[in-house]
C-alpha cells in the first residue's frame, strides 16, 4: 500500500507539472497551432505517465525474467494480475525451470496454478528428477500434484529409498504374531525398503497397503513352517517367501528388500488350544453323563410306579378270591369239607413260611 500510494502521488505530481505550463501558454494567447501542439504534448505525456505507472509494478519481474533468459511478456504479467495469479510465483518458477534446462511456458505454469496446484513444488520435483535422470514430464507431475500426492517427496523417495516399519508402531501393535505348524507362536518385526514408482503414483495404493501385504506374507510364511525352530534358524526364509509374492503390484512403491529386524518366541498356542479343547470336552462329557443319570433316575421312578401298579392289581385279584369262594358256596360247587381242605392246604405253606421267618404267611390272603 505505501508503494502504491507513492506511485499515485508521483503520477499526480507529474500531471500537475505538465498541466501548469500548458495552462500558462494558453493564457499568453499563443496561436491556434501552438495550442494544438501543447494539447498533443499533454496527451502524450499523460499516456507515458500512465504507461510507466502500469509497467512500473511489473518492470522488476520483467527485467529479472529477461536477464535470466526466461522472458515473460508485459502483457502476460498484466493478464496474470487481472486473473489474480501470484506473478512472483509464476515468474520465479519459470526462471528456475529454464535455468535447469526445461522449457516450461508461463501459460502451463499459470494453468496449473489456477487448477489449485503447487507450482513451486512441481518445478522443484521436475528439477530433482532431471538431475537424477528420472523420466518425469510436466503433465505427469501436475497430475500427481493435483491428485493430492506430494510430488517432491515422491521424487525424493524415488532417489533416496524409504524404510517402512512393519507393523506400523502408530497402529497400536509392535509385532506381527503368527503360529507355526508345531503350535509355537512367533512375534516378528520387519523393515521394508521401498522407493516410489512414479508411473503408478496416480491411482496406486499407499504405504498402508504395503504394510498390510507384508504382514500377511509374514504370517503366511511362518504358518507354513513345520517348526518354529526352522524359522529361528533361517529368518531369511520369511524374506524370500514374502518377496516372491510380488506384494508391490498395484501400489505406488517398488519393494527393494524386506528385512526381519527381530523375531521372538511367544506362547505355546497349540498346547493352549489343546488344553482349552480338553476342558471343553470335559464339560461336554459331564453334561452327557448328567443327562444319562437324570434319564436313569427318571426310568427308576417309572419302574417303581409300575411295581406299585402291579401290586395294586395283585391286591385286586386277591380280593376276588373270597368272592369266588362265597359264590361257589351259593352255587353248590364247593362244600364245607372242600373249604376245610382248602384251609389246610393254605395253612401248611403259611406254617412253613412262619418257621422260616420269610414273612410268607403275612403275604397269604385270608379266606
Amino acid at each position: 500500500m505505501p508503494r502504491q500510494s507513492l506511485t499515485v502521488s508521483g503520477f499526480l505530481a507529474a500531471f500537475i507539472m505538465l498541466a501548469a505550463p500548458s495552462a500558462a501558454l494558453a493564457q499568453t494567447g499563443t496561436g491556434g497551432l501552438g495550442g494544438v501542439m501543447i494539447a498533443v504534448m499533454v496527451v502524450v505525456s499523460l499516456a507515458v505517465i500512465i504507461g510507466v505507472f502500469l509497467v512500473g509494478q511489473f518492470i522488476n519481474l520483467w527485467i529479472q525474467a529477461l536477464l535470466s533468459k526466461a522472458p515473460v511478456g508485459i502483457f502476460e504479467l498484466v493478464g496474470m494480475r487481472l486473473r489474480k495469479v501470484d506473478i512472483k510465483t509464476i515468474v520465479y518458477s519459470r526462471i528456475r525451470a529454464v535455468k535447469s534446462g526445461m522449457q516450461i511456458s508461463t501459460n502451463e505454469l499459470e494453468t496449473h496454478y489456477l487448477a489449485g496446484g503447487r507450482v513451486p513444488n512441481v518445478v522443484s520435483a521436475l528439477i530433482a528428477a532431471r538431475k537424477a535422470k528420472i523420466d518425469l514430464d510436466f503433465d505427469t507431475a501436475c497430475a500427481i500434484d493435483l491428485a493430492g500426492r506430494d510430488i517432491l517427496e515422491a521424487v525424493n523417495t524415488s532417489v533416496n529409498p524409504k524404510v517402512i516399519d512393519c507393523p506400523n508402531p502408530t497402529g497400536g501393535r509392535s509385532t506381527i504374531d503368527a503360529v507355526a505348524k508345531d503350535g509355537i507362536q512367533l512375534r516378528a518385526r520387519a523393515r521394508v525398503t521401498v522407493r516410489t514408482n512414479l508411473g503408478r503414483l496416480v491411482g496406486g495404493a499407499t504405504e498402508e497397503t504395503v504394510v498390510a501385504r507384508v504382514g500377511e506374507g509374514i504370517v503366511s510364511a511362518i504358518g507354513s513352517a513345520d517348526s518354529h525352530k526352522h524359522v529361528l534358524e533361517n529368518p531369511d526364509r520369511i524374506s524370500k517367501a514374502v518377496m516372491s509374492r510380488g506384494l508391490d503390484a498395484g501400489t505406488a512403491f517398488e519393494i527393494l528388500s524386506i528385512d526381519i529386524a527381530d523375531i521372538d518366541v511367544g506362547e505355546n498356542i497349540g498346547a493352549k488350544l489343546q488344553a482349552d479343547q480338553a476342558e471343553a470336552d470335559k464339560h461336554r462329557f459331564q453334561a452327557e453323563a448328567e443327562k444319562r443319570r437324570a434319564m436313569a433316575v427318571a426310568q427308576e421312578q417309572e419302574f417303581k410306579a409300575e411295581i406299585e401298579k402291579n401290586q395294586a392289581l395283585v391286591v385286586l385279584a386277591q380280593a376276588d378270591v373270597p368272592k369266588a369262594i362265597a359264590e361257589s358256596f351259593r352255587s353248590g360247587h364247593l362244600g364245607v369239607m372242600d373249604y376245610y381242605r382248602l384251609q389246610n392246604i393254605q395253612a401248611d405253606p403259611g406254617m412253613r413260611g412262619s418257621i422260616a421267618g420269610d414273612g410268607a404267611s403275612e403275604s397269604r390272603p385270608s379266606t
